[in-house]
């Protein structure tokens, strides 16, 4: 029981460390030195966070990160600093607690309590990258606040209970790896869409000629989805965003074909490929500028139904809205026709 509270307390701190290293350690340091806990026997180590020099060097740190990290972008430019910073720190904490023993169990507990501290981090880091997607600060201003909260938390429980504290956070760690996919899926459709933004300035609305063909990967995946051999109208490069049967954040095309007038297919490379048919009929086709993207929305024109998302890149705004007009003029030649209809007849 020793032995895992020990372990407990190691990688608690790693985890926590991967969070927020400076206050992690700013607030060890001076419960400490302040004597608001008292250590026992086995956890000796952990004194020298205690010296008033560390600890200022940790307050000062963290003053900085505590205004750094409720700034768009600015928190996630300090994360990407900090990818090696925090998990060197926390492996550091890991070996203070549990002393150094041999050369071979160092390693290890390095390479538990160092890993341990970048799964915390890339979570912290990945949340904040979704949230960097809305331009407003509250978000991120929310997420620092609870993060700072969080670290308070484990603290305590890491001191109070620490074997309740190991199971939380492999409970914890545990979850993230299994949306690890997910998240990174994420957090490379927002780094995607950052590229795209700054490498490419929004259009001032000019007619654009959308593409017409697919790259050569994508290509095959609809080939082998159009069965009836149909040419392309337009292919245009773009992110699932959400749909029926269609996972988020992948990287692929919306398709338009001559044959099918009221049908788009989106393709991607996911798994032996992905080919989904949307069929139109019934459904409202719209625009919507975000901060990073500009997203074509697609749902139903009354009552419910699928609703369709699909994310292209900030500069791509022309060819959203030559998208949304093409797909609006095949939507409604059947009230065309019909006024074409009543036309000559009033004539008469």
């Amino acid at each position: 029981m020793e032995q895992l509270n020990l372990l407990g307390v190691a990688l608690g701190l790693a985890a926590l460390a991967g969070i927020n290293l400076y206050l992690t350690v700013f607030v060890t340091g001076l419960a400490i030195n302040q004597h608001w806990i008292t250590l026992a026997p086995q956890y000796q180590s952990l004194e020298v966070l205690s010296n008033p020099v560390i600890i200022t060097v940790a307050g000062v740190l963290y003053f900085l990160e505590f205004f750094a990290d409720k700034i768009p972008w600015v928190d996630s430019a300090w994360d990407t600093v900090h990818t090696i910073i925090r998990p060197i720190g926390g492996a550091f904490l890991a070996i203070q607690v549990l002393g150094h023993t041999s050369p071979v169990f160092d390693i290890v507990i390095l390479l538990l309590a160092g890993g341990t501290s970048l799964v915390a981090h890339t979570a912290k880091a990945s949340s904040r990258l979704v949230a960097n997607a809305s331009p407003e600060p509250f978000s991120n201003i929310g997420l620092s606040l609870v993060e700072d909260v969080g670290v308070f938390g484990g603290l305590a429980l890491i001191y109070y209970n620490p074997l309740v504290a190991l199971v939380i956070f492999g409970l914890a760690l545990a979850a993230f790896l299994f949306f690890a996919p997910k998240i990174f899926r994420a957090m490379k459709a927002k780094i995607w869409l950052v590229f795209k933004k700054l490498n490419g300035p929004a259009e001032a609305g000019l007619p654009v000629a959308l593409p017409a063909t697919l790259p050569g990967g994508l290509a095959t995946v609809f080939n082998h989805h159009n069965v009836l051999q149909e040419t392309i109208a337009w292919a245009v490069p773009c992110l699932s965003g959400r749909g029926r049967r269609i996972p988020p954040n992948l990287f692929g095309a919306l398709v338009a074909t001559n044959g099918e007038p009221r049908k788009v297919v989106f393709v991607a490379k996911k798994g032996r490929g992905l080919a989904e048919t949307i069929d139109l009929e019934g459904m409202t086709v719209a625009r919507d500028p975000k901060f990073l993207s500009e997203n074509l929305l697609i749902f139903p024109t009354v009552g419910k139904g699928p609703r369709y998302l699909f994310v292209f890149p900030r500069s791509n705004g022309a060819a959203v809205e030559e998208i949304v007009e093409y797909l609006r003029a095949r939507l409604a030649p059947v009230a065309t026709m019909t006024e074409s209809a009543r036309e000559p007849a009033l004539q008469v």
